[in-house]
């Protein structure tokens, strides 16, 4: 049996501190805005819709760009669009 290194995937690039508030103090004012929404489902949404880029966002600098190997997971929102793009 061979002895394999299981390497984390947090020894990819972690962002530090400085760089995470610089993301989250670019959507300060567009959170803050969520107080003129009409009803508090729109607020909600709009919460939701702001902190999944960040978090986005946040997992794109500590793991880089997505990879454009075809096998790798589809797009689960536009299943039809998955069957067009193949070969």
């Amino acid at each position: 049996m061979t002895s394999r290194k299981i390497v984390p995937c947090c020894e990819k690039k972690m962002i530090n501190k400085e760089e995470f508030l610089k993301l989250a103090e670019a959507k300060y004012a567009e959170i803050h805005a969520l107080k003129d929404e009409p009803t508090f489902l729109d607020y909600e949404r709009g919460f939701v819709e702001l902190w999944t880029e960040l978090g986005r966002q946040v997992l794109q600098s500590e793991l880089g760009d997505p990879g454009v190997d075809r096998r790798k997971k589809k797009d689960l929102d536009n299943p039809g669009e998955n069957r067009a793009k193949k070969d």
